[in-house]
């Protein structure tokens, strides 16, 4: 396994820039709400009642259209996406049978996962997912994770690498984290990384909150936005993320604001890829389904003027741990 699970850690890294699209819940619910910035925070690590349980019916984007995020993308010079399944809140994009929380309760029930992957993979872009362990309507949390909720997260995570095709990693996020999550005495990265395996054997599993280094995720990943550093003496395997805007999910202001500039984008791509690190860009679809004008315009600038670094041949030492 360590081999081939080093082929693909390059394969990763040599993709270099990649697009990260942020659209869930946190779309419709947070989009004009200042105090709240992504999603209920301070109830998974504060003890805090829910204050925003999210309604399927809510769900409503009248012009979805997977079709312009993907020549977005693919302007702008990514060679790989991922895409929120599932956030934090737990509503599930595409119709699974194992919660009533997910599109076929919703006025548009068109499945975002299978409509996202064919739009992406017909640019020629990688597609992956993002899943959130911790799940604040079904009571996943830092308090524990039970064998009905082991259950549920690996149908949930069958449903996702069986019935779309190959997915070349997932994104997980919300477990032995520092913003919350099951821990890893409740549920251990091994457990998890069997069941994406046995489904999927070339499925990287990139952990969002690790702080673990390889030793709990096949991608070292680096939440920049949220202040995790890629240390000088880093090499790799790595990924790196960071916001055009305010916050992960749109908000309302979004399309009338002037967003970090191209040089920005490039200089993070750059610093990034010095390391061995694949640098995501996040993206922000309305309500509506779509990318707001002012984002497609930076996507097009970016990829006037980003030029992809030759590909790295040599592995340093210390990639794979399995």
């Amino acid at each position: 396994m360590a081999n081939n699970l080093i082929e693909l850690q390059k394969e990763f890294v040599n993709m270099r820039f990649g697009m990260f699209i942020h659209f869930n819940s946190g779309t419709f619910q947070f989009n004009s709400n200042p105090d709240v910035i992504d999603w209920e925070y301070d109830h998974e690590n504060s003890g805090e009642p829910r204050r925003f349980p999210f309604d399927p019916q809510s769900w409503n984007p009248t012009k979805l259209d997977c079709a312009q995020w993907a020549e977005a993308g693919k302007a702008a010079g990514v060679e790989f996406a991922a895409l929120t399944a599932k956030h934090h809140e737990g509503f599930c994009i595409w119709p699974t049978k194992y919660t009533e929380h997910c599109i076929r309760n919703s006025p548009v029930k068109t499945d975002v996962i299978r409509e996202y992957l064919e739009a992406f993979r017909l640019q020629g872009i990688k597609a992956g997912l993002y899943f959130s362990i911790l799940d604040l309507t079904q009571g996943i949390n830092r308090k524990g994770c039970s064998a009905e909720d082991k259950a549920y997260i690996k149908g949930q995570l069958t449903e996702l690498l069986t019935n779309y095709g190959e997915i070349p990693f997932i994104i997980v996020d919300g477990w032995q984290s520092p913003w919350g999550g099951p821990s890893y005495e409740d549920l251990s990265f091994e457990e998890l990384d069997s069941w994406v395996k046995a489904l999927q054997p070339n499925c990287l599993v990139l952990n969002i909150g690790s702080l673990d280094g390889l030793k709990h995720s096949d991608i070292v990943f680096h939440e920049t936005s949220a202040g995790q550093k890629i240390e000088t003496s880093f090499a790799g395997p790595g990924a790196s993320c960071h916001t055009m805007t305010k916050g992960w999910f749109w908000r309302a202001t979004d399309g009338e604001k002037v967003l970090k500039p191209v040089n920005w984008v490039l200089d993070w791509i750059e610093r990034s890829n010095e390391r061995n690190t694949s640098f995501i860009l996040n993206s922000t679809p309305n309500i509506y389904g779509l990318l707001d004008d002012n984002l497609v315009e930076r996507y097009h600038q970016i990829g006037e003027k980003y030029k992809k670094p030759a590909p790295i041949d040599e592995i340093p030492e210390g990639w794979a741990t399995r």
